[in-house]
């Protein structure tokens, strides 16, 4: 490390806020040059996405993201009027909830619910926490981003006795989502329960013409906003299902879309010099070897910042987390991502980080601005945000001390413009590092598989539960279940199964334990 070095590759861009230090990532001086070329074509690759070229043959689709934040970019004068009127929609709809012109049965709406699941709730989660203000924002928002229906009771108990006052936002573009159909269904059979009705409290965000879509309009909804097939769940933040969650929370909307679209400037200049994006991405590419060798450890020093690693989880790693390269070879790509919040983590991971295997690289995200609270001195001459500064730096100092490579990111403040920003960064950097991998970031079959095995397994437990029915008073091991479901295959499925109705339908079925534990014996009360 030397001030030279970091004179020669820190990027300063003081009309975003935003400033960049790659000069502890150890590539030699000639790293550029040799990829320039791959560079290249990554920028070609991202002006034809950003022309309406078919990103997703997989799905025959458009991948648009960047138009939701410059309308006039999109390739039709449909698809810009469809992006305008949209965000005009959220602004009225907010408008009338926050002016009590439309309530709920109990009066003036207190509380959101979103319902989602992964980028329809990670996105909106991320920039509630951080944005967020329990003393000014119009309502509390509270999440139902999985089926858990332990975890969904805990949030019903938090709302409480204004669930009359509460506006529920399901967020599915298919409305086929198993997780979010469920939430869907233990949300309304509460409000039922409580004698409400579901609708007047419910909005949708999905496709027209969707399962949701056609509940939504049969149950008389409060309204229906739109989610396009071009945009992918985890680049969805800036469309209407992270925008209208924000909106209803008071959040500023436009500030994001914004710092976003002025971010996206930068990210297009095909000087990589001045390209944050484009030096993100091949720092990725350096620290991985551009095939995943390392892990990117996200470590924000700022806890309204520490859902950005949950966020960019699925951001990254369901874009490059891929099995083949647009050729078809197998070449099993991503960066795994985790990380929490400094100076948090220097009490749980940076010891290995430090001293441990060396199978990581940082992303340190710096924010300026210490926060709303008074300067107050914790020591003579040393404030708490003084500590948290030392700490990032300290940290930052030991982890290059031992060899470890990182980057940092800086921002002045932590505000609607600056979360637009960081957004806008590393939406760019995904797409470009895909195309230096030669992969494409905008499908994802690893997801659809997982769904269609968990349909199996439905199916799998309806069986084991209609044998156990259809023979009741009968006991069997769970190898006889097998055998009589003719599903030896699926034996330890069924055993899993088996335990799980035993806990959760013990109503019906009873076991009956034995050593070793697979002559235990199930029977259908």
């Amino acid at each position: 490390m030397s001030w030279n070095r970091y004179k020669e590759n820190y990027l300063e861009l003081p009309s975003v806020g935003f400033s960049m230090d790659i000069s502890r990532v150890k590539f030699p001086e000639d790293f550029f040059a040799s990829m320039s070329g791959k560079m290249s074509t990554a920028y070609l690759d991202m002006n034809a996405l950003e022309g309406g070229s078919i990103a997703n043959p997989d799905e025959n689709r458009m991948v648009g993201h960047y138009w939701l934040r410059n309308s006039s970019l999109a390739p039709s004068l449909e698809l810009k009027g469809d992006i305008d009127s949209a965000l005009e929609q959220i602004h009225s709809f907010t408008k009338k909830i926050h002016s009590g012109d439309i309530q709920g049965a109990h009066g003036v709406f207190k509380n959101l619910l979103v319902i989602g699941i992964g980028g329809s709730a990670l996105g909106p989660q991320f920039v509630s926490q951080a944005l967020g203000s329990a003393k000014t924002d119009p309502l509390k928002v509270f999440f139902f981003d999985n089926t858990d229906p332990d975890g969904m009771a805990q949030v019903i108990d938090s709302i409480g006795e204004e669930l009359g006052q509460t506006i529920s936002i399901v967020i599915s573009k298919s409305g086929s989502t198993p997780e979010t159909r469920n939430g869907m269904v233990e949300a309304r059979a509460v409000y039922e329960k409580a004698g409400l009705d579901f609708g007047k409290h419910a909005v949708a965000v999905t496709g027209s013409g969707s399962q949701l879509d056609q509940v939504a309009i049969r149950d008389g909804w409060l309204d229906r906003f739109p989610m396009w097939d071009w945009i992918g769940g985890r680049t969805s933040e800036l469309c209407a299902v992270g925008l209208l969650p924000a909106a209803l929370q008071g959040l500023d909307i436009d500030g994001m879309l914004k710092g976003a679209s002025e971010m996206d400037a930068f990210t297009r200049v095909q000087d990589t010099s001045k390209n944050p994006a484009a030096l993100l991405a091949l720092m990725w590419y350096y620290c991985t070897n551009g095939k995943g060798d390392k892990d990117m450890v996200v470590l924000p020093y700022k806890d309204r910042l520490m859902l950005f690693s949950r966020y960019l989880q699925q951001l990254v790693m369901e874009s490059l987390g891929k099995e083949t390269d647009l050729e078809g070879n197998v070449v099993n790509q991503g960066i795994a991502v985790y990380g929490n919040k400094g100076s948090t983590d220097q009490h749980a991971y940076v010891q290995q980080l430090r001293e441990g295997v060396n199978n990581f690289f940082a992303v340190f995200v710096e924010v300026l601005e210490d926060g709303l609270l008074v300067a107050r001195e914790v020591e003579p001459g040393f404030t708490s945000g003084d500590y948290l500064k030392g700490f990032f730096l300290g940290t930052r100092e030991a982890l290059t001390g031992n060899d470890r490579e990182s980057i940092t990111l800086t921002i002045g403040k932590v505000n609607a413009y600056s979360v637009g920003v960081l957004i806008a960064l590393f939406e760019r950097a995904v797409g470009l590092y895909a195309s230096l991998v030669g992969i494409n970031a905008y499908h994802q079959p690893g997801v659809e598989a997982g769904k269609k095995a968990a349909a199996t397994i439905l199916e799998i437990q309806k069986k084991t539960y209609d044998f156990l029915k259809e023979n009741k008073g009968s006991s069997y091991t769970v190898e006889e279940i097998a055998a009589g479901m003719d599903s030896e295959k699926d034996t330890e499925i069924i055993f899993k199964l088996l335990e799980n109705f035993v806990v959760n339908r013990s109503d019906e079925i009873n076991k009956s334990c034995q050593t070793p534990f697979y002559l235990s014996k199930y029977t259908f009360k």
